[in-house]
Formats: C-alpha cells, sequence, structure tokens
C-alpha cells in the first residue's frame, strides 16, 4: 500500500516518530482537559486566538478486543485488539500561522510490534484575507454522510474501524495541500495530495477476506500494484460550498484512483485503477429534524462496461434524517444506493460469475443514541444493513466517563450474512467484542 508520508508501520520512519514523541514529552506541557473527544473529523481549526501559549493535549489507551468465532482463514488468532496508545498533541502560533503537531504511538499485541504514526503535521497560512492554505499531515472530511461515503474520497482506516478502535481512527491521515477561498456567495476548497494515498483496507492480517478468483476465504497477504510516483497519479479534490438561508449545499469533484486495490491485471494481480466523480449534496432543516441528500457518479476505466477486472461506473445516491424521538434519545436513519452502469455488458462478459454484484445494492443505516447522567453515560447502537446483499453490521456500544481525564468504552462490531462473498457477509468469522481505557490529559 502506498502511504505517502505516513506509513504506520514503515521500520524507517518508526525510530523518526519515536524521537519526535519523546522529544515533545520531554517539554513541560500545558496540561489542560480535552473534555473527552478528539475532533478529528473537523478540519475547520481556525478559531483560536493568534500568540496564544502552546496548546498540549494527549491521552494514554489500553484496548483489548476478542472475537466471538473463530476464523477458519485464522485459526490462532483469538484477539481482534490488543494495543497500548499514546497520543500526544501541540498546537500554537507563530506570528500569526499557526502550526498542530500530533502523533500516536502505541504497541499491537495482535500484530506484534511498536509502531508510530504521525496524525498531524501542518502549517496554517493566510496568503490573502480570503483564503487560508494548509500544508502538511492532516486529516481531511466532507460530505453529509454518517459512515457512509460517496464524496468524501479521503482516506480511510478499515481495520481500525473494524477492530473497535475508537471511531477517529477510521479517517487515516494524507500528505497533502488544502487551498480555501471565502466569499459572501460560495466558498471554494481545492485539496492536492502529490503521492496517491490508499484506503487501509483489509489485506488479511488481522482480518480474512474473500478471494472471488480462488471462491473461498483467505488471509493470504494482499499486497496491490500501487500507482506510479508521477505527478500525473496525485489527487485532486474540489468542493464549492454554501449557505441558502439555513440549507447547505455542496458541488464536489475528485480526480484519482479506486482507494481499494478493486480491478485486477490480466495476470492477475491487484491494481487502483483510475477514477473521476462529481457530485453534490445539501443538509437543512425538515420538520423537527435535519434532513441531508448527497449523490456521486463514479466513472472509472472501463467506459463500455464489460470488462469483469474492472469496476463499472456507478451513480452512488444516499439520503438521511436525523431527530430527537424524545428527550436525551436522538435517532437517525439513512438509505444508500450504489447503480452499476452498463450492468448489461457486464453481464454478457463476466462468465456467469456467481460472485458478480447486484445491479443495485441497497444499505440502510440505524444510529439511536441515549445520554444519561449529565452525558457521563451514552448509550449507542449503529448497524448497517443490506437487503440486497442480505448482510448485517451491528455496532452497539456503551460510554461511560468517570470524570474530566478517564473514560471507558464498551461495545462491539458483529457480522451477519446469507452470503460467503459480500461486503458485510464475507466478515461474519470476524465478529468481536472490545473495550477501551482512556486517561486525557
Amino acid at each position: 500500500m502506498s502511504e505517502c508520508f505516513t506509513p504506520v508501520t514503515d521500520r524507517r520512519l518508526q525510530p523518526l516518530v519515536l524521537a519526535v514523541t519523546l522529544a515533545l514529552g520531554s517539554v513541560q506541557p500545558l496540561l489542560a482537559s480535552d473534555d473527552w473527544g478528539d475532533d478529528s473529523w473537523s478540519d475547520d481549526r481556525w478559531g483560536e486566538e493568534a500568540n496564544a501559549s502552546p496548546r498540549w493535549h494527549g491521552f494514554v489507551e489500553t484496548a483489548i478486543g476478542a472475537r466471538l468465532d473463530e476464523d477458519p482463514a485464522l485459526p490462532d488468532d483469538d484477539l481482534s485488539l490488543a494495543d497500548l496508545r499514546a497520543q500526544l498533541e501541540i498546537s500554537d502560533y507563530v506570528g500569526e500561522n499557526r502550526y498542530s503537531l500530533k502523533a500516536d504511538l502505541y504497541a499491537d499485541g495482535v500484530e506484534h510490534g511498536l509502531h508510530g504514526e504521525l496524525r498531524e503535521a501542518l502549517l496554517d497560512l493566510s496568503p490573502s484575507q480570503n483564503t487560508d492554505l494548509r500544508i502538511g499531515q492532516q486529516i481531511l472530511t466532507w460530505g453529509t454522510g454518517d459512515l457512509l461515503f460517496i464524496n468524501d474520497l479521503f482516506p480511510k482506516d478499515w481495520v481500525s474501524y473494524f477492530a473497535g478502535r475508537d471511531d477517529q481512527y477510521l479517517k487515516a491521515p494524507s500528505a497533502s495541500a488544502k487551498l480555501s477561498y471565502y466569499n459572501d456567495k460560495a466558498n471554494l476548497d481545492l485539496v492536492w495530495t502529490p503521492r496517491f494515498t490508499a484506503d487501509r483496507f483489509l489485506d488479511g492480517e488481522r482480518f480474512s477476506y474473500f478471494n472471488a478468483m480462488s471462491g473461498q476465504q483467505t488471509s493470504a497477504h494482499l499486497v496491490p500494484i500501487d500507482p506510479e510516483d508521477t505527478p500525473d497519479n496525485g489527487e485532486l479534490a474540489l468542493r464549492l460550498y454554501g449557505t441558502v438561508d439555513s440549507t447547505e449545499w455542496a458541488l464536489y469533484a475528485y480526480r484519482g484512483f479506486w482507494k481499494q486495490p478493486n480491478a485486477l491485471t490480466a495476470g492477475g494481480d491487484a491494481y487502483f485503477s483510475r477514477l473521476d466523480t462529481f457530485g453534490a449534496s445539501v443538509r437543512g432543516n425538515l420538520g423537527a429534524g435535519i434532513a441531508n441528500a448527497e449523490f456521486g457518479w463514479y466513472e472509472g476505466e472501463d467506459s463500455r462496461g464489460d470488462d469483469p477486472r474492472v469496476p463499472n461506473d456507478q451513480l452512488r445516491v444516499l439520503f438521511g434524517y436525523e431527530q430527537e424521538l424524545v428527550a436525551k434519545l436522538t435517532g437517525s436513519l439513512q438509505y444508500y444506493q450504489e447503480w452499476i452502469q452498463d450492468y448489461s455488458a457486464l453481464t454478457r462478459t463476466d462468465g456467469n460469475s456467481p460472485y458478480r454484484p447486484d445491479e443495485h445494492r441497497h444499505v440502510w443505516t440505524l444510529r439511536l443514541t441515549y445520554r444519561m447522567l449529565q452525558d457521563n453515560l451514552i448509550l449507542s447502537w449503529f448497524n448497517y444493513w443490506s437487503p440486497s446483499d442480505e448482510d448485517l453490521f451491528m455496532r452497539p456500544s456503551v460510554s461511560y466517563r468517570f470524570d474530566d481525564s478517564t473514560s471507558l468504552v464498551m461495545g462491539a462490531n458483529v457480522f451477519s450474512g446469507n452470503k460467503a462473498h459480500t461486503f458485510f457477509g464475507q466478515f461474519e468469522d470476524a465478529s468481536s467484542v472490545y473495550a477501551r481505557l482512556r486517561y486525557s490529559f
């Protein structure tokens, strides 16, 4: 996998990340509570006062997760998660320019090793009154979906998500430059990532996956062919957005590659095929709640749709609604669809494969959140259900905050499916329970 500037397990970078982390830790920090949260989903950091004292945050966390069933492809792996992690973050201003550093160091008892990750190393500049520029390692996100992504084609870490790590780790960092322009009518974001950054996909190391070529579940390590490291193979993402009355709207475009290796060469090697996308979204008040809608057109390498080794073009749509049902109980519902284009051409050339996806893939999600004891106890339920794939992914969790520094999260990742090759069905043996205990400072 090609990780631009942030390989988690690259041994060449581990000494550097460890040295940076220890150097930061040797400075007497200005301790401050992080209010039991890491706002990694937000990329708007401009509300802080310039020339303030350096702001330090961090936490130490231990996490453990165990499988509910044995995976025949990974018979010796009873644990899905075994982390001892420390994160340290500092942000400050140099003149009018802001910098931020955030580094993780963790021991992994499942993949057996000490790992470092530089999640953030960025500089915020203001070239003009209406223009901001953010350069460096950063977490990027946009779109309206709740754990469903159409126009957000920034890298994700699905291994962490399925293992039970904090949801902040679903978003992986990338080394990018983000230029933002603001005016009264609309705002523009342009993101350039010079080197393609793939998702951290399930590659057989911690979770097995279904191999359509062999027709069975496998833990064989998947090593795809990366795009050549040339200027033409970087990624460009654009968002034009604004607000009309209380309704938010946005237009999107992306040029790069599919974020997971879902194409095959003539020799059967997996690779990341080309991808261009165009989309739009809207979000605003509707009745007693908030509604959102989003769509995206995915255009790939195979314009005719008759090459079964390359993904066909797709139209993806999403509709969502969120509302407080009763006091302290919030519910949200989403409907998502993938519509494969040129499907008749695919059916003529794929040899009547039993693993051919449906022309229309439907997914529903449900989220319920109940807050008690002055929000110190939070009960959460989130699930995906696909009636077309006949599979299900449930994510219940309980969070309790003992005080401003100490919190405990317990939860489960439960997969179920009637077919071994569907997206969630293939991970049925990966179902697990987990717990995370964190001390923040």
